[in-house]
């Protein structure tokens, strides 16, 4: 158990039967009346947002969330699999759990699972990935007042447009937040 006063953005809340993570929160203590707690909540595993108000002070119940590094093996069917950094466990998750992180994950890659009871809740990327562009048309350029882009295909089957001077074999960095274009890799 923990009040409203100690949310922290991450934190994972147990309210209404399911479990929710604190996007963001803002302590607010008007000039009239009791201090309360505005937040932003994301349902896990399903992402749906939500904007709810608690009084200062009320208090919620947290969810216990293990989060572990974990590399990404191989995908199994359905299933990708990740194997435990520390241990060397394996688990599989599934391809809904997964969902868009599936278009940034490359094996041998790393990423933060976190389980609640043993399972697993939600996969967290890191901020950008470097994916090699597999497939793009020729840039032309022409008469236009900006820079141009086109589309092209990362080595994950994930579609994004790039600039006009990138071709196929460069490598890129990605957002995997937007899944935009970031620039080019330097390593």
């Amino acid at each position: 158990m923990a009040t409203t006063n100690d949310l922290r953005n991450g934190m994972v809340l147990k309210l209404d039967g399911g479990l929710w993570s604190v996007v963001e929160f803002l302590h607010v203590k008007p000039g009239k009346g009791g201090a309360f707690v505005r937040t932003k909540l994301k349902q896990i595993p399903d992402g749906k947002v939500v904007s709810r108000t608690f009084n200062a002070g009320v208090k919620v119940d947290t969810a216990t969330v293990d989060r572990r590094e974990m590399q990404y093996l191989y995908r199994d069917g359905n299933d990708f699999v990740f194997m435990d950094l520390s241990d060397y466990d394996q688990i599989s998750v599934s391809e809904e759990l997964v969902g868009e992180a599936a278009n940034f994950l490359l094996e041998g890659e790393n990423a933060t699972l976190a389980l609640h009871e043993g399972q697993v809740i939600y996969i967290d990327l890191p901020a950008a990935v470097t994916l090699e562009i597999t497939f793009t048309e020729p840039g032309v350029q022409g008469d236009r007042s900006n820079a141009g882009t086109k589309p092209a295909t990362a080595e994950t089957g994930y579609e994004l447009q790039v600039p006009l001077f990138v071709d196929i074999g460069t490598r890129v960095r990605i957002d995997t937040r937007t899944g935009e274009y970031i620039g080019r890799a330097t390593d």
